[in-house]
């Protein structure tokens, strides 16, 4: 069964567990689904007010990219675990003959790059989630300030988790070009997220 589909209690019990997954990358996930959800529930609680029609059209644009990130991420909770797996399934393979040894460290070489590329590309849809929210901040039923803030809040945990997730599986990537460039276009996005977080944040708090 995939995670997505348990119920909550259910999900935070293996979280609770000694179970090496999911762990912090399928959180990280989650928390970015979190926000996308709350960037589309305060476009939701924008449209549906006589007093925002003005906004109405261009709420519902966001709303709709919203959702498509928040698929994403929610899908990315089992692609995390799911990559982690492969290198757990890899590291048990045998290893008595050279052949063996062999696909053993192919095996290991796959699951590490499929493990640093799921949650790469969760910090690209945690940015885009952090776009999102930039662009709605001034253009919302105020009333929802306190849900837009966490909304960012989660985004830049989900940006920030994510990233310690790609960390720490590029000394296992092989392919020393695409580890670099994970490395630079990952540092400059993560600056790139926390700027628009902390300026979007501090302008919610300072609005209360």
């Amino acid at each position: 069964m995939k995670l997505i589909d348990l119920k909550l209690e259910e999900y935070l019990d293996i979280l609770l567990s000694d179970a090496p997954a999911p762990g912090g990358g399928s959180v990280s996930a989650l928390a970015g689904a979190q926000g996308a959800a709350l960037v589309a529930m305060v476009c939701d609680l924008t449209t549906s007010k006589k007093k925002y029609a003005d906004e109405h059209e261009y709420c519902a644009a966001i709303r709709e990219e919203a959702t498509d990130l928040y698929k994403e991420l929610a899908a990315s909770i089992d692609r995390d675990t799911d990559a982690f797996n492969l290198i757990a399934a890899a590291f048990k393979m045998p290893k008595e003959t050279d052949e063996e040894k062999a696909l053993r460290k192919a095996a290991i070489a796959d699951g590490t790059l499929e493990a640093t590329k799921v949650p790469f590309s969760v910090m690209e849809y945690a940015c885009k989630g952090l776009e999102l929210a930039d662009r709605l901040n001034g253009h919302y039923n105020t009333n929802c300030a306190s849900d837009l803030g966490v909304g960012v809040l989660n985004f830049i945990t989900c940006m920030r988790g994510a990233w310690l997730n790609v960390k720490i599986n590029l000394p296992g990537v092989k392919d020393e070009a695409f580890a670099a460039k994970c490395e630079e276009e990952g540092k400059a996005m993560l600056e790139k997220g926390e700027a628009i977080a902390a300026r979007i944040y501090g302008e919610i708090e300072a609005s209360l």
